[in-house]
């Protein structure tokens, strides 16, 4: 395994980041496919065993399940001290008032009912897992900064937002001479390169450490195009891709046939060969999964196969979930 600086944090993490929304009793929350704590076990630990210290999950995830399946397998079997942790907020919780977004109130209750289910006493990074329009940005971040003074986070993450957004925050939390975000987690993917516009290059610029969500594009990379699975016929975000992704797909499996290598190795070593991203969030439910994964930081393509995978991209429509974010 390879470790990398995680933005200007200090922090050491492995070139792959372990994400636990595959984590979590089946039935809770949105989540019908998640693996049972027995079932998730092997994979943390098989990740450890290969040098992972990188783990992302959510409050959200399999209603708080995946927190508490996570910190389980990590008290028993890791140290703490090395390991480097991650959980997010702001979607919801429970019904009525307060149940979600970014407000104080939520923070300072999601930040503490976070660290119960993991059993730990702080987190290393502590996300925003969207853009909350309901909630002036100077509340969040002020609110993210006290749980930073607290100890309850070493460093504060943003998630899925326009780069606009996320250049708002920033500056906001200079002004309240609050702390910045040290992270981006976004959606980047050989399908979905929108990011390459803005947010990328606002990152580099910024220091800020890039840690993509779906960097399989919910595993379309690593099939045939018109092959399903059980999740991309129930997944809410099926949307996200077009059929000018076919060409690209076709690609990756070309550029995999030719290394002798399989098709998820291919299209996380593209992602690992820009300089701006940290270290992708892949989520696994089979044991190949998470040993493509792995393998992939080894694998270096050329300039020739980087190039054969770029050339077809067409711009994309902007996620929905992006679109919708505009939305209390």
């Amino acid at each position: 395994m390879e470790y990398v600086k995680l933005g200007s944090t200090g922090l050491d993490v492995s070139r792959i980041c372990l994400g636990g929304m595959s984590f979590g009793v089946p039935g809770q929350g949105d989540n019908n496919w998640s693996l049972d704590e027995d079932a998730s076990r092997p994979f943390i630990r098989r990740a450890l065993e290969a040098g992972v210290n990188f783990f992302d999950t959510a409050n959200v995830y399999s209603a708080g399940t995946s927190e508490e399946i996570l910190g389980r397998a990590l008290v028993e079997y890791a140290d703490r001290a090395e390991i480097v942790l991650a959980t997010k907020l702001r979607g919801p919780m429970r019904p009525g008032p307060n149940g979600a977004g970014l407000s104080r109130k939520a923070v300072m209750t999601e930040i503490d009912n976070s660290l119960r289910r993991l059993g730990t006493d702080h987190v290393d990074l502590y996300q925003i897992h969207s853009w909350d329009p309901a909630t002036p940005i100077e509340v969040t971040m002020e609110a993210l900064h006290d749980v930073v003074k607290a100890g309850k986070a070493l460093h504060i993450g943003a998630s899925t937002m326009w780069a606009w957004q996320f250049a708002k925050a920033q500056h906001t939390a200079d002004l309240g001479g609050w702390t910045r975000f040290s992270t981006m987690q976004n959606h980047y993917n050989l399908l979905y390169r929108e990011e390459e516009r803005e947010m990328l290059p606002l990152c580099a610029d910024q220091g800020v450490g890039v840690i993509p969500w779906s960097p399989l594009a919910r595993g379309r990379l690593t099939r045939d195009w018109d092959a399903t699975t059980t999740r991309s016929e129930i997944d809410m975000w099926g949307d996200l891709y077009q059929e000018t992704d076919r060409v690209i797909v076709e690609r990756v499996a070309e550029v995999a046939e030719k290394r002798g290598v399989p098709r998820a190795q291919v299209a996380l070593a593209w992602l690992l060969s820009n300089p701006t991203v940290t270290a992708p969030i892949v989520g696994a439910t089979k044991v190949g999964h998470l040993d493509d994964a792995i393998a992939a930081v080894d694998l270096e393509l050329d300039t020739t196969e980087i190039a054969l995978l770029e050339e077809p991209y067409q711009p994309h429509t902007v996620g929905r979930y992006l679109l919708e974010l505009r939305r209390p």
